[in-house]
C-alpha cells in the first residue's frame, strides 16, 4: 500500500471554470492481482464505510459532487477498476469475473470483519449485484445505479463474437485523442445535458492525461473496448441476483437513454427493495443530479448503519 497524497487540480481552462471540492481527497494504491489499484478516499477513516463502484470508462473520483452533497459523515472509497483511471494493469484482455475477485480484495483491505454498503453505478452496478449474490455474506446494502445487465444472448451469435474479438484485437483499438481538456469538457457536458459545465470541466480534469504533443487521451486501456468474447449469458446473472441477501436500492434517471434502451429487462433487473427515480438526468446520475442522488443514498443508507 502507498499513500499518495491529496489532490489537486492545477490545469486550467481557457472557457470553463473548474469545479472546486468541497470534500478533500486523497490517493492510495495497492497492489491486487497483478494490478496497481488506485482509490479515491474522502472523510473519516472511522466513520461508516461506503464504497462507490464507477461504469465503464468512468474513474471513482468523479463521485466527487455526491460526496460534496452529502449530509452525513462517510468514509467514502472509490476505486478506479483495473485499466481504468490511475489504475493500471499490462494485460491483453479484460474479463469480468476478475472485477469480482478485484472487489473482493479491496473490500478485505477495507472492511474485513464488517459486510460493506455498496453504491455502484452501470458497469460497477453489475460487478456489485454478482458479488452481492455470490457472497451475500460480505454485502450489507447496495445501491444499484443504472446496473440493468444486458439482453440475453443467442448461442448462434458465438463464432461471430469470436472473430470479432479475434479481428479487432490483431487491430488495436483506441480512445479518441481531445486537442485539450476544453474539447473532452464540452463533450462531456453535451453527453450531460443537467451538468454544470465546471462539472464537467471537473470530470475532464480526471478522465484525461496529457501527450507529448499536448493534445489529451482518456486514462484508460483501448482494450477495453475490445468485444467481450463470452457471451453474455443473462440467466446465470439472475441466479447470482436471486441469493443477494441485502437490501437493494435502485436508482433510475427520468431521462436515462440506457433505460428506455433496455425497458424490457429494466424490471427484470437486478431485484430492488426500494426504487427512486430521478429527475432531469440520464444515465450518468452523479453527474447531472448529485444533490438528489446524494439524498436518496442517504435516506437508503441511514437504516444500514
Amino acid at each position: 500500500m502507498q499513500v499518495i497524497g491529496t489532490l489537486c487540480k492545477t490545469e486550467r481552462m481557457s472557457e470553463r471554470k473548474i469545479y472546486q471540492p468541497l470534500q478533500r481527497s486523497s490517493r492510495r494504491e495497492f497492489d491486487i492481482r497483478g494490478a496497481r489499484y488506485s482509490v479515491t478516499e474522502w472523510g473519516d477513516p472511522g466513520a461508516p464505510l461506503l464504497m462507490f463502484l464507477h461504469g465503464w470508462a468512468d474513474t471513482g473520483s468523479t463521485f466527487q459532487f455526491v460526496v460534496d452533497a452529502f449530509q452525513d459523515n462517510w468514509h467514502v472509497v472509490a476505486p478506479d477498476w483495473r485499466g481504468f483511471g490511475r489504475s493500471t494493469i499490462d494485460c491483453a484482455s479484460y474479463w469480468f469475473p476478475d472485477y469480482l475477485a478485484d472487489l473482493d480484495e479491496l473490500l478485505h483491505i477495507y472492511t474485513p470483519e464488517e459486510p460493506a454498503r455498496i453504491v455502484g453505478h452501470s458497469m460497477g452496478a453489475n460487478v456489485a449485484a454478482l458479488y452481492a449474490g455470490t457472497m451475500p455474506e460480505r454485502v450489507r446494502a447496495f445501491v444499484n445505479l443504472e446496473g440493468f445487465g444486458l439482453t440475453p444472448s443467442d448461442p448462434s451469435d458465438a463464432p461471430g463474437r469470436y472473430r470479432k474479438w479475434l479481428e479487432e484485437a490483431r487491430a488495436g483499438q483506441r480512445f479518441l485523442v481531445y486537442d485539450d481538456l476544453e474539447a473532452l469538457a464540452s463533450r462531456v457536458a453535451s453527453r450531460n445535458p443537467h451538468m454544470e459545465a465546471s462539472q464537467a470541466a471537473f470530470v475532464a480534469a480526471e478522465w484525461a492525461e496529457e501527450q507529448p504533443d499536448g493534445r489529451m487521451i482518456l486514462r484508460a486501456d483501448p482494450k477495453h473496448k475490445l468485444p467481450n468474447p463470452t457471451l453474455y449469458r443473462r440467466a446465470e446473472a439472475e441466479a447470482c441476483w436471486s441469493a443477494i441477501e441485502a437490501e437493494v436500492l435502485m436508482v433510475i434517471g427520468s431521462d436515462s437513454k440506457l433505460a428506455t434502451r433496455y425497458a424490457d429487462i429494466v424490471e427484470a433487473s437486478c431485484p430492488a427493495d426500494r426504487e427512486v427515480r430521478i429527475d432531469n438526468a440520464g444515465h450518468m446520475l452523479h453527474f447531472e443530479a448529485p444533490a438528489a442522488l446524494a439524498t436518496a443514498i442517504e435516506t437508503f443508507l441511514r437504516d444500514h448503519l
